[in-house]
């Protein structure tokens, strides 16, 4: 049902502020939600770090970036109270009436700044907890103790919601910051038209892993499995797509990345900018994740194909696929278990192409992106109603 008959999605004149540390992610994940505010009535802003292309995207749709200082993966504390320092000041200037997180830096930044700043109303997007609350390092058990005083400060505002993608990322966050109002949605959803199921195509099988090259995603354990399985004789083209992010710790060397293109077994394809063209000539789609997901938008990219999946017993991932029917889930970090189960997909046709089309309407009854923008919508909604943003500035 449409936002608007479902009690009203109208927004008129409300000043929404939108925080994100990667614009070209708030296109790829976030705009259709973004744009419905607009068509709400909202007046919407986004901030930012600068990006010329991407703000030049959302200028032709008539939205504002604003540039803000802040880094996408580095924890220099000078430079993070930079940001939070800008965050304010924006905030104190704009006075939106709801600002809307999304990722970690944003969340913990953004959300002490909207408290500082009496802003009346907040949404915190908790796209995956990252590889602080997955990582085993020292480095990774430090960060952890140094972000929880802080997201419990950025949680503490007394008119919020915070979404979650999967529920243990939910339990983990609501544990630590316990009283925050939450809820569950999809991700950022999928275009069940843009994504359309398509027959498999004729000739040999191909695989594919598409994903940042980052070592938590799983691209040694997917090059091992490959390995393993053309040494047994399996005719199947396995295929990578994603960039190698260059700001990121987990970014695997392009050194290592020639080394697997000359053994010959896996073929690294680069960045795809046609996801719909390059699912629908895949047999398979493979995540061995063990990174900090939130809900992996490929996956239900892949479901909405018609494409069944192997991906890992890991949070977000697991909530992504149902087990033996649109997919198969192998444990993490486990190429022999990899392996297999891509074996076992590539062997039998008929239970791949099953699982495909299970896929496709798991996905139609659980991903659809309008499902997901009226549901943000309809959070705007609550936190805007007058009784709510009232009683939360008098409380501030």
């Amino acid at each position: 049902m449409p936002a608007d008959e479902a009690g009203g999605a109208a927004l008129p004149g409300k000043r929404l502020l939108f925080v994100v540390n990667d614009l070209a992610f708030l296109i790829s994940h976030r705009l259709e939600i973004v744009l419905a505010a607009v068509a709400a009535g909202a007046r919407v802003e986004v901030a930012a770090p600068p990006d010329q292309n991407s703000a030049a995207r959302l200028a032709d749709h008539g939205i504002r970036a604003v540039p803000i200082p802040m880094s996408r993966h580095g924890m220099n504390p000078f430079r993070e109270f930079r940001s939070l320092l800008a965050l304010y000041g924006l905030m104190r200037r704009t006075a939106p009436d709801l600002v809307h997180l999304i990722t970690v830096k944003p969340v913990v930044f953004g959300g002490i700044a909207a408290r500082l700043a009496h802003v009346p109303a907040m949404v915190a997007a908790i796209s995956g907890l990252g590889f602080v609350f997955d990582g085993r390092g020292a480095r990774s058990r430090m960060l952890r103790l140094g972000l929880r005083p802080l997201y419990r400060a950025a949680m503490a505002h007394r008119n919020a919601r915070a979404i979650f993608q999967n529920p243990t990322d939910r339990q983990r966050l609501t544990a630590l910051c316990p009283g925050i109002a939450s809820e569950l949605i999809a991700g950022s959803g999928v275009d069940l038209v843009r994504f359309a199921p398509a027959p498999e195509p004729d000739g040999p099988a191909t695989v594919l892993l598409p994903a940042r090259l980052l070592r938590p995603k799983g691209i040694a354990e997917f090059v091992e499995a490959a390995r393993r399985l053309r040494a047994s004789g399996t005719n199947a083209r396995f295929v990578v797509l994603g960039d190698a992010p260059a700001s990121n710790p987990a970014t695997i060397p392009q050194e290592q990345i020639e080394t697997w293109r000359r053994q010959g077994n896996v073929a690294f394809e680069g960045f795809c900018d046609d996801m719909p063209a390059a699912l629908g000539a895949a047999h398979l789609v493979v995540l061995p994740s063990y990174y900090g997901e939130g809900l992996p938008k490929v996956l239900l990219e892949a479901a909405a194909c018609g494409r069944a999946v192997i991906t890992t017993d890991h949070p977000g991932c697991r909530d992504a696929v149902v087990p033996g029917q649109t997919g198969l889930l192998v444990p993490p970090r486990d190429p022999a278990a990899l392996a297999g189960a891509i074996g076992a997909l590539l062997t039998d046709p008929e239970r791949r192409r099953s699982m495909g089309q299970a896929a496709r309407a798991h996905a139609e009854r659980n991903f659809a992106v309008s499902d997901v923008v009226d549901r943000h919508l309809a959070i705007y909604r609550a936190l805007l109603a007058p009784a709510r943003t009232a009683a939360a500035q008098t409380a501030a």
